[in-house]
């Protein structure tokens, strides 16, 4: 999508959610005031239309992900890759939208008290992430490099506190299940993230979010239910 600097920004928030990030990176209304073009907002708030521009077209440029090409990776990399890639996600993502949703719970909660339900199990779907992805960073990918480390090096496997790998993969993935449901109920509560008639820009976008977020958990559970933790576990019983 090629972006002009007269475009109206309460339309281009409306057909790519992925904008809004932009402008409120550079504190420009997007909502209450997206009646103003792009040019506008920028000489208001003294900011380089340019630099905006640029930003806008990196955020909403598409990237197709193929998952059928993480098979063939090492489990270390893989391991580095969902860490570095899916949970620094959850942690900003997870930052970006809980404001919005205090935001629309504040101003439409009368109307649709669903909001208020669709908030209180983002939440703890957030908090639970934050404490299972700790545990894969701080336990389980660790050993999963120890794995590959010992493999390629032939070493000695340590066996670990846990007792085989099996035991903490079977707990995040049970985990996984738990923020798995969760999210059905968001998806449910929100009619599949449509927004109502009388949305306005914060709704949609929060809403676009939450979508944009459950697909991102589906990716990252996928990569860890699928390939990674029955190659760990393939990996392990090889070296014991």
């Amino acid at each position: 999508m090629q972006i002009q600097e007269n475009q109206i920004i309460g339309e281009l928030v409306a057909k790519d959610y992925r904008s809004a990030s932009v402008f409120k990176k550079y504190g420009i209304d997007f909502c209450c005031q997206g009646n103003r073009t792009i040019s506008d907002a920028c000489v208001k708030k003294e900011v380089d239309t340019i630099s905006v521009l640029s930003d806008l077209e990196s955020a909403i440029q598409k990237q197709d992900e193929s998952t059928s090409a993480y098979t063939t990776w090492p489990l270390d990399l893989l391991a580095d890759y969902i860490e570095k890639k899916h949970h620094r996600y959850v942690v900003e993502k997870s930052l970006e939208i809980k404001p919005y949703l205090d935001k629309i719970c504040k101003f439409h909660g009368e109307r649709h008290p669903e909001l208020m339900e669709i908030s209180k199990n983002f939440n703890a779907s957030a908090d639970e992430l934050a404490h299972h992805m700790k545990k894969e960073e701080q336990i389980l990918f660790p050993y999963v490099r120890h794995l590959v480390n010992s493999k390629l090096k032939g070493l000695k496997l340590d066996v670990p506190a846990f007792g085989t790998i099996q035991n903490p993969i079977q707990m995040m993935m049970n985990e996984h299940t738990t923020e798995g449901e969760r999210f059905r109920m968001i998806a449910k509560l929100s009619n599949n993230y449509t927004p109502p008639l009388d949305a306005c820009n914060t709704y949609k976008v929060t809403f676009a979010l939450l979508k944009e977020f459950e697909y991102d958990l589906h990716l990252h559970i996928h990569l860890e239910n699928n390939i990674l933790f029955p190659k760990a576990i393939d990996l392990e019983k090889s070296l014991i």
